[in-house]
């Protein structure tokens, strides 16, 4: 089995901070750019708006604002992982340059609406994309299904999904996290959450000895619920998406879940234009990181 860098597993284990995730990718990405103030008539190829989305996370990336003192890791969309920063490849800028561990969405996408779940859809290519994330200098990997009602069957199949892709993943030697995302807007998000908690601690058991993973996971409806999970000896930290709540919201209520930490994206890059001066901008994010971190430290 490949090793997994212990340096980088320290900060991510018991460093103060949160995640920076910057993967928004394929079908996300329109979006991601409109909201940044680039509209589509600004790119006539994916070839263009990859360029496009590169020049705004480069931004982010080396913005001072964007420092290790507050930002333990960022997860990188695979394009990202394939371009250079000032001449390093992007995963390496961030780790020699930043001190910032980097991550790689691996999954495909989601699957269609079964059982009240959207499993992940088949990742054709993961083993070579893990042996290029290797060689890369990537410490770990992301990937995201979700659910979307309480059926027990579904989340069952989720949670086992994840956990046998992070297997593999593990065995490269990266630390993969798992995101089985709860839909912020689902009627029984609670009840949800309750199966989801026993069906991950299960699988945590049946995990080797010296296995490790990492949990990405909504917010929880009950403050603090994910404690026992939090503390496991298999979970080299539990992260927390946005979901969906405003930069403001998602703060507040990740500051009422003691050890949980960000991994934000939409929360992260909101306020954050093409068109603004760099001293807006790395004002604006600085302000934004700070907010973040402080949410995430409690």
């Amino acid at each position: 089995m490949e090793k997994v860098n212990v340096e980088q597993l320290n900060r991510m284990n018991s460093g103060k901070g949160f995640i920076a995730a910057l993967d928004q990718s394929g079908g996300s990405t329109p979006k991601a750019l409109s909201q940044y103030g680039v509209e589509e008539s600004s790119y006539t190829n994916d070839e263009e708006m990859y360029t496009l989305v590169h020049e705004m996370r480069t931004r982010i990336i080396k913005s001072p604002a964007f420092d290790s003192q507050y930002i333990l890791g960022a997860i990188l969309f695979e394009n990202t992982m394939d371009r250079k920063i000032d001449g390093e490849w992007t995963s390496d800028y961030l780790w020699k340059t930043k001190n910032i561990v980097p991550f790689l969405k691996v999954d495909k996408g989601l699957a269609d609406l079964a059982n009240g779940v959207q499993l992940m859809k088949p990742i054709s290519n993961l083993d070579e994309l893990l042996d290029r994330a290797v060689e890369r200098n990537v410490f770990g990997t992301k990937m995201r299904s979700v659910i979307k009602e309480a059926n027990a069957v579904g989340i069952r199949e989720i949670v086992e999904q994840q956990f046998e892709v992070g297997k593999q993943i593990f065995a490269k030697g990266l630390i993969p996290i798992i995101e089985p995302e709860v839909d912020i807007y689902s009627t029984d998000k609670e009840k949800s959450e309750q199966i989801l908690k026993e069906e991950i601690q299960k699988q945590l058991n049946a995990l080797d000895k010296d296995a490790k993973v990492m949990l990405k996971l909504s917010i929880p409806t009950v403050n603090d619920f994910y404690k026992e999970l939090i503390s496991d000896s298999h979970v080299v930290r539990v992260v927390a998406l946005s979901g969906g709540y405003g930069q403001e919201e998602a703060n507040e209520k990740l500051s009422q879940n003691h050890g949980l930490i960000a991994s934000f994206s939409r929360a992260l890059s909101e306020g954050l234009f093409a068109n603004q001066s760099d001293d807006v901008f790395n004002t604006k994010l600085e302000k934004t990181i700070k907010g973040i971190y402080e949410a995430s430290i409690t």
